[in-house]
């Protein structure tokens, strides 16, 4: 089990990144941004469409509420092609997925997650604290990749380490 006060603090953590990187990312030029870095994603770009695309995912899934994009994985990249229009939808989804995580309860946390995956093609059940900690610890996996890729870029993005952070 996890507690409702680690969702908090993720949630917190993960806006406060979000904003770090996104901060970042609007310092470089469209094309900067949207250069092919080989990464899993290939672009800066690509990689943040793809993590506004899981997170509005897994937390449809952990909130039992219905999914907002509905592209696959492999179309997450290009999810929204409009630099200020990706930011807004961000900016819009951390708020949102803030108030959710200050709302849950040990209750809402304490079953089981079923779906079918698009991505290996099985219908899936898992605990909640499964699919809830993967859905904060997948964005860790891009993140450094961002930071990796923004610094090659010349941006220069802030600290990414949880015990260096201010959050609730």
């Amino acid at each position: 089990m996890i507690p409702p006060t680690y969702l908090r603090q993720m949630a917190a953590y993960r806006a406060c990144q979000n904003d770090n990187q996104y901060g970042a990312a609007s310092s470089l030029s469209a094309a900067a941004r949207c250069q092919d870095r080989r990464a899993f994603f290939d672009s800066i770009q690509a990689t943040l469409n793809h993590l506004v695309w899981t997170d509005m995912m897994w937390t449809s899934h952990a909130a039992g509420t219905a999914a907002r994009a509905q592209k696959g994985v492999s179309q997450s990249r290009s999810l929204y092609e409009n630099w200020p229009t990706l930011k807004t939808e961000r900016m819009r989804f951390d708020k949102a997925n803030v108030a959710w995580a200050t709302d849950v309860t040990n209750v809402d946390i304490a079953g089981e997650l079923s779906w079918f995956s698009t991505a290996v093609s099985l219908q899936l059940h898992e605990p909640d604290a499964i699919c809830i900690t993967h859905m904060f610890n997948h964005q860790t996996h891009h993140r450094g990749q961002l930071h990796a890729m923004l610094t090659a870029a010349g941006a220069k993005p802030g600290a990414t380490d949880l015990a260096l952070m201010t959050v609730v």
